[in-house]
């Protein structure tokens, strides 16, 4: 396997080498009216190679002017960028009629021309990927992925107004950006972790207390309310899918290590609000017979728990 590219691992501040990629489509309308006029609106993510902060855009069609309008919000809000890399859209082609929507537009030549000169007025260099190198492009093609792949099972059939899809994608981006990365300390006293957050704000991404709303009909909810439960129910999909990407273990045939006294982990728990990671740091372990540990006691803020070890997950980055 080849080395990370520099801008992998270069210091640098948060969107100054980002990846770009475009998801959808999703239907909206122009208000709540029963009669709307409807339209079709996609999700253009951009993820900063270095922290795997994620921005998102909501874009009403897939021209030139309105990808670079998204490109002047994305630099408005967290600075200039120095490169920007996509796919070339080849990889789309064989992926039904919306999909070559989006790769025809990356495919355009016409579309490189404007795109280049646009990026060029902006000192902004623009890399393409090869025509079929899906896996060139994991960071942002993982990012999009995981962020579509709910979405889609939480909106459903419901048409929203634009205002409404992007006050989503906004609560979508504050969750993507809140997942813990590494322990900020090592005091086993303390349970502050990094996250992507902390490189765009200083600190956590905290939410606005909300009822929980997940479990009660659309048909006794406000407009309002729907977005509550549309994105308490990401929420609980994305963030169940993200721990079980942590617990990835190949069963039986290697050994893996075990947990240690005083690492930070993550407890898995069905009731968390949304941005809310329980955290705690292990106190002690059980190994068994085998010396393989499958039980720990685990100290958080409100006590200590015994849990076994597929009830915690360790950060991305503990070592």
């Amino acid at each position: 396997m080849a080395t990370l590219p520099a801008s992998r691992l270069k210091p640098g501040k948060v969107f100054d080498h980002v990846g770009c990629d475009i998801g959808g489509p999703f239907l909206v309308k122009e208000s709540p009216r029963r009669n709307a006029k409807g339209y079709k609106a996609y999700l253009c993510l951009f993820v900063c190679f270095t922290t795997k902060a994620v921005h998102l855009e909501v874009i009403t069609d897939l021209s030139c002017d309105t990808f670079l309008a998204a490109l002047d919000r994305l630099t408005a809000r967290k600075g200039l960028c120095r490169t920007l890399q996509t796919d070339c859209g080849s990889n789309f082609l064989a992926a039904g009629k919306h999909l070559k929507e989006i790769g025809n537009f990356f495919r355009d030549k016409n579309n490189h021309s404007k795109i280049f000169d646009g990026l060029a007025s902006r000192s902004i260099e623009w890399r393409l990927n090869p025509p079929n190198a899906a896996s060139m492009g994991g960071l942002w093609e993982a990012g999009i992925k995981s962020a579509k792949h709910h979405l889609y099972r939480t909106v459903g059939n419901r048409i929203l107004t634009f205002e409404e899809l992007t006050t989503i994608f906004c609560k979508i981006e504050a969750i993507m950006n809140s997942r813990p990365l590494c322990s900020l300390s090592n005091n086993p006293n303390e349970f502050d972790v990094l996250t992507a957050g902390h490189f765009l704000i200083g600190q956590n991404l905290l939410a606005v207390p909300e009822y929980d709303v997940e479990d009660v009909p659309l048909n006794r909810l406000s407009r309002w309310q729907a977005i509550q439960k549309i994105t308490q129910s990401f929420w609980k999909r994305w963030s169940d899918d993200y721990l079980h990407t942590l617990q990835q273990r190949e069963k039986w045939f290697t050994s893996k290590p075990n947990v240690n006294v005083g690492d930070l982990v993550l407890l898995k728990s069905n009731l968390c609000k949304p941005l809310q990671w329980p955290l705690g740091r292990i106190e002690e372990v059980h190994p068994g017979v085998d010396k393989i540990v499958r039980v720990v006691t685990v100290r958080t803020q409100n006590g200590v728990y015994k849990r076994p070890v597929n009830k915690i997950c360790p950060l991305p980055y503990a070592n």
